[in-house]
C-alpha cells in the first residue's frame, strides 16, 4: 500500500536534506514524498529539487502565498495519492524502519490510525535523551485529556481525512486527531521510539504558557464542550503535562 508522507517546508535549508534522507533509507518502499513550501526564501527549493532528480517519488509543490502549516499539510494531502497518510515536518527524522513497523502493524491487526513514542534532537541532530513515551489506545474521552500523539509519528489511512482537515489554529494536530476520534475511530500506538522531533531555542512548543492557553482553545471554542467539561479536561491536561516532566 502506497503511504503519502506529508511535508510542510518553509525556510528549512539547515534540515531538508537530513529529514529526506531518513526517508529515502527507509525500508519500506512504497511511498511518496509531498513537499509544500510555503514560500520560502532561502535555498530550500534548491536542495529539494536535486534530490527530486535521486529520486522521483519525491514531490515538491510551493504555494503562490504565504499561509501556515495547516494549510500547506492541507494542500499536500490534497495532492497525496496513497492509500496512507504519514506526517513529517522539514527538521525532523525517522527511523529507517519507521514506516515498516507502523504499515506492518495496521494491516496485521486491521487498525486505520497509528502512532508510536519519539524522541527529541536538537539543533545539531544530537539525540538529547528525552523520549516521549505514549499509551498503546486512544479514542476520544481519552485524548481529551492531554495530547499524547505526537503527529511526526502518525500513520493512518486517507479516507480518515475525506471531511477533515488540519483547521487554522494552534496546534492543529492536537484538534484533527480529535476530530477524527470523535467519528468512532480508535487510535492504537506502538511503544517505540520511531521518530525524532527536533527542538531549537526558537521552537514556539517551548512555550508552556502559550501551548496551555492553544489546549484551551481547542477545548472551549474549537469543541464547543461546556465551561465546567473544559475546565474538568483540562485539569486533566495541566496534571498529564507535570507527569511528563517528572
Amino acid at each position: 500500500m502506497l503511504v503519502s508522507i506529508i511535508t510542510p517546508m518553509y525556510n528549512s535549508e539547515a534540515t531538508i536534506a537530513e529529514t529526506i534522507k531518513s526517508v529515502l533509507a527507509q525500508t519500506y518502499s512504497e511511498w511518496e514524498m509531498v513537499i509544500v513550501d510555503d514560500c520560502s526564501t532561502d535555498a530550500s527549493a534548491s536542495i529539494v529539487k536535486k534530490y527530486q532528480n535521486i529520486d522521483k517519488r519525491i514531490h515538491y509543490y510551493k504555494r503562490e502565498k504565504k499561509s501556515s502549516v495547516a494549510n500547506a499539510r492541507n494542500y499536500a494531502i490534497k495532492m497525496s495519492k496513497g492509500h496512507y497518510l504519514a506526517f513529517l515536518d522539514s527538521d525532523d527524522l525517522w527511523e529507517k524502519d519507521k514506516l515498516q513497523k507502523q504499515v506492518s502493524f495496521m494491516e496485521k491487526n486491521n487498525v486505520s490510525f497509528c502512532y508510536s513514542a519519539c524522541a527529541t534532537i536538537d539543533e545539531n541532530s544530537r539525540k538529547t535523551g528525552k523520549i516521549r513515551w505514549i499509551k498503546s489506545y486512544a479514542d476520544y474521552a481519552i485524548l481529551l485529556k492531554g495530547n499524547f500523539i505526537p503527529c511526526l509519528t502518525v500513520v493512518l489511512e486517507k479516507k480518515l481525512f475525506d471531511k477533515i482537515e488540519f483547521p487554522e489554529i494552534k496546534h492543529e494536530d492536537y484538534a484533527v486527531w480529535l476530530s477524527i476520534l470523535k467519528t468512532g475511530i480508535k487510535a492504537y500506538g506502538i511503544n517505540e521510539v520511531l521518530a525524532y522531533y527536533r527542538v531549537n531555542s526558537k521552537s514556539v512548543s517551548a512555550n508552556k504558557f502559550k501551548a496551555a492557553l492553544w489546549t484551551w482553545n481547542i477545548y472551549y471554542n474549537y469543541e464547543k464542550i461546556p465551561f465546567y467539561k473544559s475546565a474538568y479536561y483540562f485539569i486533566n491536561y495541566f496534571i498529564n503535562a507535570i507527569r511528563k516532566r517528572l
